[in-house]
């Protein structure tokens, strides 16, 4: 069966509901191990769920329009809120995201609308920033840690892993050895192209060279893929209204592009023709975005699929 071409930086055809579950105080019998923004079709059917990581000191309320973006196009997206201070070791996220996934199957259909049923043998996991690091290390099975549920993709949305090389958050993932990264599963890298320039003198960039998507992608085993946007920074595909002081943060610390909207389309549009071929088996799309024939919002510094 053949498809055709999709506008998938679009809204997708699905309606969409954000869902909040705390992990503290929900009524149901198995409450998630982190609290938990959720976003989900509301048509009745079975969709694929992405696991998605926050950035470093970020909140996963940030990620709203974009988690709602991808949701549209017939995907259950699952942000969890990993913690609201931390330090630089990502130990208990590597532990917490292996609890949450576990949590999955026990209670996500409890929570979710009643005519919709996620399909557990479709997960794929990603995240922004430091929650991009995490998604590979959990991948690469650091600490020794495994899941009940497997998965079948991994992105990393401009993953940062530290200051700078040789200053890496533990427990550390690169061997700095092209393709050297062992799992069995196809793997995005979204870069951003201003993300290694620094917004203030004071501070250093947001995803400095040595540690930034340019190394993750070179440690990638086939298929993956890497797309880098040219004139965005590290948190331009954020909501367009990021409230409180960690909002407004983000605007400061980080070089900023124009508009969020354009590198959200971007980021969103990238994620689901990944998904859809790597949980779908659907690669129209993506084959699409590589060889230029769908119009991108935004301008690609270059992409490379291996």
């Amino acid at each position: 069966m053949c498809s055709s071409v999709s506008n998938v930086f679009e809204t997708g055809n699905y309606t969409t509901k954000l869902l909040r579950v705390d992990s503290c105080s929900h009524a149901q019998n198995v409450p998630p191990p982190k609290s938990l923004l959720i976003a989900t079709p509301i048509e009745g059917g079975e969709f694929p769920l992405l696991l998605f990581l926050h950035g470093y000191l970020l909140l996963n309320s940030f990620y709203s329009q974009l988690i709602q973006h991808v949701a549209s196009h017939g995907f259950i997206v699952i942000a969890p809120q990993l913690y609201t201070v931390a330090g630089p070791d990502i130990t208990e996220e590597i532990y917490s995201v292996a609890a949450i996934t576990n949590w999955l199957s026990k209670g996500l259909s409890k929570i979710l609308p009643l005519n919709i049923k996620p399909n557990f043998h479709k997960l794929a996991l990603g995240g922004h920033s430091r929650g991009g690091k995490t998604s590979f290390a959990v991948a690469l099975r650091k600490l020794n840690m495994t899941t009940d549920l497997k998965f079948s993709a991994i992105i990393g949305v401009d993953p940062v892993d530290g200051m700078d090389k040789g200053k890496q958050t533990s427990p550390p993932i690169f061997t700095y050895v092209p393709h050297s990264f062992d799992y069995d599963m196809a793997t995005l890298v979204i870069g951003f192209g201003l993300g290694d320039v620094k917004k203030n003198p004071l501070f250093p960039p947001c995803a400095p060279k040595g540690v930034n998507h340019e190394d993750f992608f070179s440690e990638c085993e086939k298929p993956s893929w890497y797309f880098v946007a040219k004139d965005y920074g590290h948190v331009d595909m954020l909501d367009d209204d990021t409230k409180g002081v960690r909002g407004k943060v983000s605007y400061c610390l980080c070089k900023n592009g124009e508009s969020r909207k354009p590198m959200r389309m971007f980021v969103g549009g990238v994620m689901v023709a990944f998904l859809k071929a790597y949980l779908h088996g659907d690669n129209v799309d993506l084959l699409a975005i590589r060889d230029k024939n769908l119009s991108v919002p935004i301008e690609m510094k270059f992409d490379y699929f291996v």
